[in-house]
């Protein structure tokens, strides 16, 4: 399980470059690939791409591994893999368009503001 303080980090760092509508989905115990993902969205297609950069190199510099990293060029839906951790990054209508909170709507949501530091 990803550890409440990689979690509260990313979090962190997402809200740094001001990400909007962050939700935090548990699927440790239904996924065998992850075991959080975190849905986010920016205002515009460069406002993900500074998102995305941003969390590539808090997390480089704190020693996560960085396993993948998909979209960054068109800014519309970016995947960045924090091993135990996923984060996607939407524009708001490619967020609407594939209703990706749906797929994560019966797994349990974590709040934000309950993880540790």
């Amino acid at each position: 399980m990803a550890d409440d303080a990689k979690v509260a980090a990313i979090l962190e760092w997402l809200k740094e470059k001001n990400a909007l509508n962050i939700s935090t989905y548990d699927v440790s115990k239904t996924s065998g690939y992850t075991d959080v993902i975190i849905v986010c969205e920016g205002q515009a297609d460069l406002h993900n791409q500074a998102i995305a950069n941003h969390l590539l190199t808090m997390a480089r510099n704190h020693g996560m591994k960085v396993i993948s990293k998909e979209g960054i060029e068109h800014g519309h839906w970016i995947l960045i893999d924090v091993a135990d951790v996923i984060v996607h990054i939407f524009l708001n209508q490619t967020r609407r368009h594939y209703d990706i909170d749906e797929l994560f709507a019966k797994v349990r949501d974590l709040d934000p503001e309950g993880i540790s530091k």
